[in-house]
């Protein structure tokens, strides 16, 4: 079935909208020192993993997946692909809470399937629509099916498309892939605003695999959902104690906030 049909009139006429971002230039992540590092940025029409550190980091590595998404997708629609089984792990998807990373809800095609099939399938369906602005596809576990050959068929749908698709996995060992770039992803504190207010997500990265060889780096970034974009944060001075939930850390001069 086409992704258009059935849709509502808005979200349908931004898929079939002859206007999208050049499909194979890099798009920035916004934060200076990441995009230098990555010779100007991630590279659009191709497939990019994300891995979380640790299974609970599973919400973490998705909403740094959106983020990435943003910046890819420009204005048009995004369509998720999520596995039943991380719905139940990681939680559903939170309207607010994607408006809040900056995400307007109704730019959304959520697809949900039970098996990681299903989520192969409805990506790779995704991939080859060129109206589409990206493609986020969150199996659960290890995912045998998802192997070196299926990633070859979204990063070849990918090309020939334009169409930048992501792979979040949780609770999964990286195996060889033809991803362009895959990463590792955990929480970090983030900066307390003014008046003790929340501060933007962020996160803590670690540069796993670069189509262009680069070697293996770390990166501190928070979100900033107002202007869609990373920054670079310093990293943390010192180990950091535990913060309970809802709870905050003193740390020198400065407070800072567990993100999650």
């Amino acid at each position: 079935m086409h992704l258009a049909t059935h849709l509502p009139p808005r979200l349908r006429q931004t898929l079939l909208s002859p206007e999208q971002p050049n499909a194979h230039a890099l798009f920035t992540t916004g934060a200076d020192q990441l995009d230098d590092l990555l010779g100007g940025g991630l590279a659009r029409g191709a497939l990019h993993e994300v891995y979380a550190e640790t299974a609970p980091d599973c919400a973490t590595a998705a909403g740094f997946t959106l983020a990435l998404a943003l910046r890819a997708a420009g204005d048009r629609a995004i369509v998720w692909a999520r596995q039943d089984y991380a719905g139940i792990e990681a939680g559903g998807l939170y309207g607010p809470g994607l408006a809040a990373l900056g995400f307007d809800p109704a730019r959304l095609i959520l697809v949900e399937a039970r098996d990681v099939l299903g989520i192969l399938r409805a990506g790779a369906e995704a991939a080859r629509c060129p109206a589409v602005g990206a493609v986020l596809m969150e199996p659960w576990g290890e995912a045998r099916p998802l192997d070196l050959t299926a990633s070859r068929r979204l990063t070849l749908a990918a090309d020939q498309s334009g169409v930048t698709v992501f792979l979040t996995r949780a609770a999964a060992t990286p195996r060889p892939s033809a991803a362009a770039s895959r990463w590792s992803v955990r929480p970090r504190p983030s900066r307390l605003m003014e008046a003790d207010a929340p501060g933007w997500p962020a996160f803590a990265l670690t540069l796993l695999r670069h189509r262009a060889g680069l070697s293996r780096q770390t990166f501190d970034v928070e979100w900033d959902g107002e202007q869609r974009a990373f920054a670079d944060l310093a990293p943390l001075p010192g180990p950091v104690a535990a913060v309970p939930p809802g709870g905050t850390l003193v740390e020198g001069q400065g407070a800072l906030r567990r993100a999650g």
